[in-house]
């Protein structure tokens, strides 16, 4: 729906949105601009962004270290050593 629509409507557009659960997109000259969902399921996507923003930080985190690999062998061979528990790598 085009931005004078939405303007017109939006005290109706919030009733729906808000007590029938719709969704609208708000466009200006044929481009999306801007969404109207219901809270909670704002509130959904800003936890999702959350979490990705925190899994991508631990990647990047992780692809600073050149030698990953070397830490990870030597992990193995510290719990290897470990008379606790075996620890069996599969190749």
């Amino acid at each position: 729906m085009g931005v004078g629509e939405a303007k017109k409507r939006f005290s109706e557009l919030m009733s729906h949105v808000t007590y029938k659960g719709e969704r609208f997109l708000i466009q200006r000259h044929g481009k999306p601009m801007v969404a109207m969902v219901p809270a909670q399921d704002l509130e959904l996507l800003e936890q999702s962004a959350t979490q990705k923003r925190g899994l991508i930080a631990a990647v990047g985190a992780w692809a600073e270290h050149d030698d990953i690999d070397q830490m990870v062998e030597e992990i193995y061979r510290l719990r290897d050593a470990d008379q606790d528990r075996s620890v069996h790598l599969e190749e």
